[in-house]
């Protein structure tokens, strides 16, 4: 995808493979893409190591980046507007040309495990892998994840870096000022030295619903929660919007349903719902952190606002601000070059999808209450859910909070 930002002072790239950890060959190195995404800036045809790759490539400024998911691993930079075509050689042979050696594997894979060892004391990041396995998704805890680093060896970044890192598999978002630049990139990327390979299918999962699970920790004060309804369907945009909308009405601000009625009455300090948009399925996810005396409370707030929804009664008031909300970030939403590479990048890499941004402000005038209900009784309706909290209470407590979310 090439975006055309007429005068942008800056170029941003993002590079993305199907090559996330859900595509190691094996269980017993499903971290391999973490290690692999952790090298991609290492030794390679040009450089002999990071430290110099890192210094020519930042002296004027540049940045870049990398991430990885169960399904992606992703490359990212960003650069001023004179310099890019020098930034693009270097992002070609970094991720075309690597020359992955063992002093770097051993150190990276030392970093790795101090990253994941740090999220163990991060609740969120802690109970999200978990509720996660509870509706059927094969992926592993953290501190399963941990333990499959110390056998990964340098075949295997080898391997998964060629199995992987194709030219099918690859799919690419160049946003900036690209008059005139558009066939000189295209031959650029065409001068990359990577295999064809094949574009890798988004594995599927049998999806089901799970009793509630206690993570316990001592010393954890409060209840971190999250719960989670899947529709085994990937969304329309329409309906993406209308999710969306619904979540501000729910969530989004002070004045929210649920989130502002919370904190104006002192039940929770911070909590939230989201829309994921996958390929195979969508998800409703809601999350937070409570304390054990309010809990019931918020609970029950988030039972009767819920019920409310999937009784139709959200009224048109409450429609029009959070269109009229949307709109506004709609208009705030492109002032930057990356902005813009970002609205594209995740309905792109993950499902697909391309919605061009000057269509979003139509979508969200045409966003209708029958579809947010709609919606909202669909992945109630799934029967697919389950729900995590991370705390030092009993499970009791765990297992009456999830009593009171069913409808």
């Amino acid at each position: 995808m090439l975006i055309d930002v007429p005068g942008a002072s800056v170029m941003n790239t993002k590079f993305q493979f199907r090559a996330g950890m859900r595509y190691a060959k094996r269980p017993e190195v499903y971290e391999i893409a973490h290690i692999v995404e952790h090298l991609a800036f290492g030794a390679n045809a040009k450089y002999n190591s990071e430290q110099a790759f890192e210094a020519d490539f930042t002296k004027n400024g540049a940045y870049h980046n990398a991430w990885t998911s169960d399904f992606s691993v992703c490359y990212e930079s960003e650069c001023a507007d004179f310099e890019w075509d020098r930034i693009m050689r270097l992002q070609q042979v970094a991720i075309a040309q690597p020359r992955f050696n063992d002093e770097e594997l051993q150190s990276e894979k030392g970093n790795v495990r101090a990253e994941l060892t740090g999220y163990m004391n991060d609740y969120a990041r802690l109970l999200w892998p978990r509720l996660q396995q509870l509706v059927g998704e094969n992926v592993p805890d953290l501190q399963e994840r941990i333990k499959t680093i110390s056998g990964i060896e340098l075949k295997d970044i080898r391997e998964h870096y060629r199995r992987t890192h194709t030219a099918h598999n690859l799919r690419f978002i160049i946003a900036g000022n690209l008059r005139h630049r558009r066939h000189k990139i295209l031959r650029m990327l065409e001068d990359w030295d990577l295999r064809p390979g094949e574009r890798f299918e988004i594995p599927t999962d049998d999806l089901h619903s799970s009793a509630p699970v206690l993570i316990r920790r001592k010393d954890a004060s409060n209840i971190t929660f999250a719960f989670t309804w899947l529709t085994p369907r990937k969304l329309e945009p329409s309906e993406v919007y209308a999710m969306n909308c619904l979540n501000h009405i729910l969530n989004g601000t002070m004045s929210s349903k649920i989130l502002g009625q919370a904190r104006k009455h002192g039940l929770v300090y911070g909590m939230g719902s989201d829309l994921s948009n996958g390929w195979h399925n969508a998800s409703w996810d809601f999350d937070g952190e409570v304390n054990l005396e309010s809990s019931t409370k918020l609970f029950d707030l988030i039972h009767k606002e819920l019920n409310n929804v999937l009784n139709g009664e959200i009224s048109d008031e409450d429609i029009a601000a959070a269109k009229s909300y949307a709109i506004g970030r709609y208009q705030m939403g492109a002032q930057t070059v990356s902005q813009i590479s970002d609205y594209y990048a995740d309905g792109y890499f993950t499902n697909g999808t391309i919605e061009k941004y000057d269509r979003m402000s139509g979508l969200v005038k045409k966003t209708k209450k029958s579809t947010m209900v709609d919606l909202a009784r669909e992945f109630i309706g799934s029967e697919i859910s389950a729900l995590v909290a991370v705390s030092s209470v009993e499970k009791a407590a765990i297992v009456e909070l999830a009593d009171r979310l069913h409808f």
